[in-house]
C-alpha cells in the first residue's frame, strides 16, 4: 500500500512513491520554465504544468509497479492564479506569485481597507505577491478574460480538478491568498465583496488537511498506469506540506528550505499577528497540521540564483557535469576556499524579501578584483543567502518567535559547504532529515492519514520523518562572519537608491 506525494513548485515537478514503511519506491522529476514577456512578469503555461505532473507520477508509478498507490496528495506553490472556463481549461498563462505587476492594486488594497486591517483578518502582508492582487489586475487590465472566466483557480484547486473532476482548495493555501479570515476559517466575504469578487468563481474549501477530496479519474488513471482506485486527500501549500515532511509539527520547530526561493517556516499554537511581523512582511496562515499555524520569511531569488550562476557564468561546468554524470554546483563550488570570500553579494535578482519586500531592489556584486574566481563567486552568493536567512530568523527571535531548532530541507540541504555556512552565519545547529524531499513526503503523510492508516498527522509524522544528522557551528568561522554580517546589513541601505536609478 504505497502513498503518493505530487509537488507542483515554481521551476519543477516531482512526484515520489513511499512504501508504507516510508522508503522510496519510485520518483519522477520534470524541470518547468517561467515565462517573462514583460518586465515585473512571471507567468506560466498551467496546460505545460499538469503534462510535465502527469509524466512525473507515471514515472514514479512505474518505479514502483510491486506497489500500486493507494491515496495521493498534493503539494504546490502559492499565490499562483489561473482563470478557467467551464470546461476547467485555462484562459490564460498562470500569473505566479513571483510576478510584481500588482504595484498599483496593491496600493489600492491599502487604501481601501488599510494594511494593518488586511493583515490583522488575513494574515498577509501588503505584497504584489498576493493572490487577491493578481484578480484585481486581471478584472482591471484583462476585462474579457475576467468577464468570460467560469472560476479562477490557484494550482492546487487547478489540479484536484484535473484529477477528480471537482476543484476544491485547503485552508492552508486559501490562508495564503488574502482572501480568507485568518480567525473564521472562511472566505472573507467582505473583503472579496468590496474588491468585487464573487465568492462563487472561487473554489469550495477542502477538507481539513489529510481528507478525502475525491478518487481519481479513471482516464487519468490510465495515463499514469493505475489500474487500482486511487484516493486523492488534501493537501496544502508546499511549504507548509515541506515543514510537515522536515517535521515541524509542534510550536517553537522550524524549517529552513532551500530550492527556488528559500523560506524559513516556524510552528505555533495561534496565529502571531505582530506590527514588527507585519513590518517585517512576515506572513502567517494555517499550517497543514490543524490546530497550527506557520509564520514565513521568504526569499524569491534563494536555488534560483545559484541556478542562474550555473547557467549563465558556470557553462564550462555544467558541461563537465553532462559529461561526467557529476553534479555542477559541487563543481562549480569544489575549489572555494574555507572562511568568508571578501565580496560581498546582495542577492536581490528578483527584488527583495523579506523583511523589506522591495521589488525595486537589485542584485549586487561588490569586492571583485582580478584575483576573483568563478568558485568564490559561487561561494558569495551562497554567503549573501544566508545573510539574507540571518536577518529573517533574527526578526523573528525580536518579535517573540521561539525557534528551537531548524530542519534542513530541499535541493539546499544536500550541499554540505551551504548547510556549513547556514550554521556559521546563523549560529544555529541544523538537523538534516533523512528524506530531503520534504514537500512530497509532507503530501504522503497526509495521504497516509486520509486513507486510515494511521489517527492523525502527529503520530505518522514521528514514525516518517528521520533525522540523518545534525550539523553544528564551527566556533572559528561563526568569528569570521560576524563582522561580515554586519557589512552586509549596510549593504542595502547604501545601495537602494543607486539601484532604484539604474
Amino acid at each position: 500500500m504505497s502513498m503518493i506525494g505530487l509537488d507542483i513548485g515554481t521551476t519543477g515537478c516531482k512526484a515520489i512513491a513511499f512504501s508504507n514503511d516510508w522508503r522510496i519506491l519510485g520518483q519522477g522529476k520534470r524541470e518547468c520554465s517561467i515565462l517573462t514577456p514583460q518586465t515585473h512578469w512571471a507567468e506560466q503555461d498551467a496546460e505545460l504544468i499538469w503534462k510535465l505532473a502527469v509524466e512525473s507520477l507515471a514515472e514514479a508509478i512505474n518505479q514502483s509497479k510491486s506497489d500500486p498507490p493507494t491515496a495521493m496528495a498534493l503539494s504546490l506553490q502559492g499565490e499562483a492564479i489561473i482563470p478557467v472556463d467551464k470546461q476547467g481549461k485555462p484562459m490564460r498563462n498562470a500569473i505566479l506569485g513571483m510576478d510584481t505587476r500588482t504595484t498599483e492594486e496593491n496600493a489600492w488594497l491599502a487604501n481601501t481597507f488599510g494594511a494593518e486591517v488586511l493583515y490583522n483578518r488575513t494574515g498577509m502582508p501588503m505584497h504584489t505577491m498576493n493572490t487577491l492582487t493578481k484578480l484585481l489586475w486581471l478584472k482591471k487590465h484583462e476585462p474579457a478574460i475576467w468577464d468570460r472566466s467560469h472560476q479562477f483557480l490557484l494550482y492546487e484547486d487547478y489540479f484536484l480538478r484535473r484529477l477528480t473532476g471537482k476543484a476544491s482548495i485547503s485552508h492552508c493555501l486559501a490562508s495564503r491568498t488574502q482572501m480568507y479570515d485568518l480567525q473564521s476559517g472562511c472566505w472573507a466575504t467582505d473583503i472579496l465583496d468590496k474588491c468585487g469578487i464573487d465568492t462563487g468563481r472561487l473554489s469550495e474549501l477542502a477538507p481539513a488537511a489529510g481528507g478525502v477530496v475525491g478518487r481519481l479519474k479513471k482516464d487519468i488513471a490510465a495515463r499514469i498506469g493505475v489500474s487500482s482506485d486511487v484516493l486523492i486527500i488534501s493537501g496544502g501549500h508546499d511549504q507548509a506540506c515541506a515543514a510537515l515532511g522536515s517535521g515541524v509539527i509542534k510550536p517553537g520547530l522550524a524549517m529552513v528550505s532551500t530550492g527556488t526561493a528559500e523560506v524559513v517556516e516556524v510552528a505555533m499554537s495561534s496565529p502571531v499577528l505582530s506590527e514588527s511581523l507585519r513590518r517585517g512582511n512576515i506572513s502567517v496562515y494555517r499550517h497543514v497540521i490543524p490546530g497550527l499555524y506557520l509564520s514565513m520569511t521568504l526569499n524569491h531569488s534563494g536555488g534560483l540564483l545559484l541556478r542562474w550562476f550555473r547557467d549563465t557564468l558556470g557553462k564550462d561546468k555544467l558541461l563537465e557535469a553532462q559529461q561526467s554524470g557529476g553534479d555542477a554546483y559541487d563543481l562549480m563550488l569544489a575549489d572555494a576556499k574555507p572562511g568568508p570570500t571578501g565580496l560581498m553579494v546582495l542577492p536581490h535578482f528578483s527584488g527583495s524579501g523579506t523583511p523589506t519586500l522591495d521589488t525595486t531592489s537589485r542584485g549586487a556584486f561588490l569586492g571583485m578584483t582580478f584575483a576573483t574566481t568563478q568558485a568564490g563567486m559561487a561561494k558569495a552568493i551562497l554567503e549573501g543567502l544566508t545573510f539574507e536567512l540571518r536577518v529573517n530568523l533574527d526578526l523573528l527571535r525580536e518579535s517573540g518567535i521561539e525557534i528551537e531548532e531548524l530542519h534542513a530541507v530541499g535541493g539546499g540541504a544536500r550541499s554540505d559547504i551551504w548547510l556549513q555556512l547556514k550554521v556559521n552565519i546563523c549560529e544555529t545547529p541544523l538537523r538534516v532529515p533523512r528524506v530531503t524531499e520534504a514537500a512530497c513526503l509532507g503530501a504522503a503523510i497526509l495521504a497516509s492519514v486520509g486513507v486510515g492508516g494511521y489517527d492523525n498527522i502527529n503520530s505518522v509524522a514521528k514514525e516518517a520523518v528521520g533525522m540523518e544528522r545534525t550539523i553544528t557551528p564551527c566556533s572559528k568561522h561563526v568569528e569570521a562572519y560576524r563582522p561580515r554580517y554586519k557589512l552586509y546589513l549596510e549593504l542595502y541601505p547604501k545601495l537602494i537608491s543607486l539601484l532604484r536609478r539604474c
